[in-house]
């Protein structure tokens, strides 16, 4: 008697969600409890200030809403004049401590990453260059960062924002200053990312993808962006993760110093500086609770990237 074999039907693809899902770098992101809690505080404050004015209670820029009975309220506390309360207190001109943390942390974090977008383009578009097309490109493109390594980033920073000032008309450097803080440190950051892609870029022309694509006469700019960028990203979103901690750092020490963001639109640096002047007569969460901001925001990042830079490694895989 003849046997029959009846066929199973294979089981289907998985789906691209559920392949992403189950990928390495999911893996090491669920089972890594430092990663999930430091991205978790990071998504929270940047929801935080991208909706900062439908949280915040108060607008702490409009002096219509401003009342100096509500100056020096302190955290938890209602005040004795007006009966308002406030969760973190007021400032000396009677603004919400909160409300300012969360429409400074929108000032902070929108120049940090515009920052580190501008040094990421001019790094990995002058680290391509370098990398790929070698000789005079090479060795003026490596000299002028090696210059600029001599030099700590935040006077490189500094040094930048005061020429960019200067040349600014005294009518528009209010509304330019922003502006200016963002160009200041990413030309103060682009190294970093240059000498990386560059380092990436001499190991990936050498290889056969690259060699196929001159031969069937991909241009030079082609070839960088088609087949050698993508082969280069790991190390720059990397870099760019710990580069937004830094860049916030600096317009922080800058706003602190006075050189950074305007009065009008002051940043988390600005809140600490003006925190500071009462720290001693016993108005401690006017600069406590910001300086608590941004290093809770600086940490997070900073852990994250540490996370990211193990999780992209081939050697720890």
């Amino acid at each position: 008697m003849a046997e029959t074999h009846i066929d199973t039907p294979a089981a289907p693809p998985p789906s691209r969600l559920r392949r992403i899902w189950e990928s390495d770098l999911i893996w090491s992101f669920r089972h890594s409890p430092v990663a999930v809690v430091s991205f978790a505080v990071v998504l929270l404050m940047m929801l935080s200030a991208l909706f900062a004015p439908l949280i915040a209670p108060h607008d702490p820029f409009n002096p219509v809403t401003l009342n100096l009975m509500n100056g020096f309220t302190p955290p938890g506390q209602a005040n004795q004049f007006t009966g308002e309360f406030f969760v973190l207190g007021t400032d000396d001109q009677g603004r919400d401590v909160f409300s300012t943390i969360l429409f400074g942390m929108r000032i902070s974090l929108f120049v940090g990453l515009s920052a580190v977008f501008l040094a990421m383009l001019i790094g990995v578009t002058v680290g391509l260059m370098a990398g790929y097309l070698g000789g005079w490109t090479e060795t003026i493109i490596m000299r002028l960062a090696d210059v600029q390594l001599t030099f700590p980033a935040i006077l490189v920073a500094m040094l930048i924002f005061g020429i960019a000032k200067g040349i600014t008309p005294p009518e528009h450097r209010d509304a330019m200053a922003i502006w200016v803080l963002i160009l200041a440190i990413g030309l103060s950051d682009w190294v970093q990312f240059a000498r990386v892609v560059r380092g990436a870029t001499l190991v990936e022309k050498n290889k056969e993808y690259v060699q196929a694509a001159r031969l069937i006469g991909r241009t030079p700019f082609a070839i960088m962006l088609r087949h050698i960028l993508p082969n280069v990203l790991n190390p720059v979103l990397v870099i760019a993760t710990i580069s937004l901690a830094l860049a916030i750092i600096a317009e922080a020490t800058l706003s602190f110093l006075g050189v950074g963001a305007p009065p009008t639109k002051p940043s988390l640096g600005t809140l600490i500086r003006i925190g500071q002047e009462f720290m001693f007569s016993g108005e401690w969460w006017i600069l406590v609770f910001p300086a608590m901001t941004l290093l809770a925001l600086a940490l997070s990042i900073n852990l994250l990237g540490d996370w990211l830079r193990d999780a992209l490694n081939p050697r720890l895989r």
